[in-house]
């Protein structure tokens, strides 16, 4: 569905920007894909790692927040996807301000431009579980965020153009995720692994599984859905286990802003939520939105359904974290 497109990505340089290039490159012909950042050195790096498609691939310089700039790069595109964020929980509460201008305001700036781009058909913003009945400014902002991308469907008039959001938690093995962080602590040649809390629990998503959810938005979405993909869950004990079968694990208390479990679906979405083969989808409650435009092959959660890492049916035991384990690119 990509062949001849042109796709921008925002935070282009990121664990997902890398590996939907190396995904759609090998799968895909898009025409061109534009990497939209801030860090030149990691557009430096980017450019490196693949310069046999530089006739493919675009960096451009610039940040969210500068809806000017942002525009200038939306020349001729067809899709967005945006992953631009503040994403550090710590961060985001010791720079409150910062975290707005970057996730709410930046948010703001994308679905300005792209209503003044006629090229553009579809925009995916990725989300985050912490959006979800938020305890933390991170989780806050993304939830506003979300809520603009869906409320941006309502200005589209009669243009074919989309706005939809994925949401999945951390990916296994993305930066500050926990799997880097034992392996942190094991390749010191310690042999204890600290966990907050031991009835914690996650969900299990690859960066792959993730690219894949969003290229389905990007092929099925028609404005205001909430694509969720139906993965496993894990405790996080077992998870040590996995990695050092061994190893002490001494309990040391939940952080700040962080939560027991990973909430993708709350009883309240219940009533607009549909169940697909291999996910699910949130509509939205708004006038402007009709049953019409739900998406054919899916069925009505029942009242009072709700998906979080601690109620999913579908459990990774050790020995399949172990092999899992195996499949993560922690470089």
């Amino acid at each position: 569905m990509l062949k001849d497109k042109t796709i921008l990505i925002t935070g282009g340089t990121g664990s997902f920007g890398n590996h939907f290039v190396d995904y759609v490159l090998k799968y895909d012909k898009p025409k061109k894909i534009i990497i939209y950042s801030r860090d030149e050195f990691k557009q430096f790096q980017m450019a490196n790692k693949y310069k046999e498609y530089a006739s493919i691939l675009r960096f451009f310089i610039g940040d969210v927040r500068d809806e000017q700039r942002f525009k200038r790069a939306l020349n001729g595109v067809d899709y967005v996807i945006h992953a631009a964020a503040m994403k550090q929980v710590p961060a985001c509460e010791y720079n409150p301000i910062e975290a707005i201008k970057t996730n709410i305001d930046g948010a703001t700036n994308i679905i300005n431009a792209v209503l003044d781009t006629p090229t553009v058909k579809k925009v995916v913003a990725l989300s985050t579980d912490k959006a979800v009945n938020p305890i933390n400014l991170y989780g806050g902002t993304k939830l506003v965020s979300d809520k603009l991308f869906v409320a941006a469907n309502a200005y589209v008039g009669s243009r074919d153009l989309s706005f939809s959001i994925v949401r999945y938690g951390n990916v296994a093995g993305s930066r500050g995720s926990v799997i880097p962080f034992f392996k942190g602590i094991l390749d010191q040649g310690k042999k204890e692994l600290p966990i907050t809390d031991y009835q914690m629990t996650r969900f299990w998503i690859s960066l792959e599984e993730g690219v894949q959810l969003v290229l389905k938005a990007l092929e099925e979405a028609r404005g205001g859905e909430t694509f969720i993909s139906k993965i496993p869950s894990f405790k996080i004990t077992d998870l040590a286990k996995a990695m050092c079968e061994d190893c002490e694990m001494p309990e040391v208390g939940i952080r700040e802003g962080e939560k027991l479990h990973e909430i993708m679906i709350t009883r309240e979405d219940s009533m607009k939520t549909y169940e697909y083969e291999k996910h699910y989808i949130i509509y939205p409650h708004y006038t402007w939105w009709s049953e019409e435009r739900v998406i054919p092959g899916g069925k009505k959660v029942e009242s009072g359904f709700s998906y979080s890492s601690d109620n999913n049916k579908v459990w990774m035991n050790v020995e399949e974290l172990k092999e899992a384990l195996k499949k993560v690119d922690l470089h």
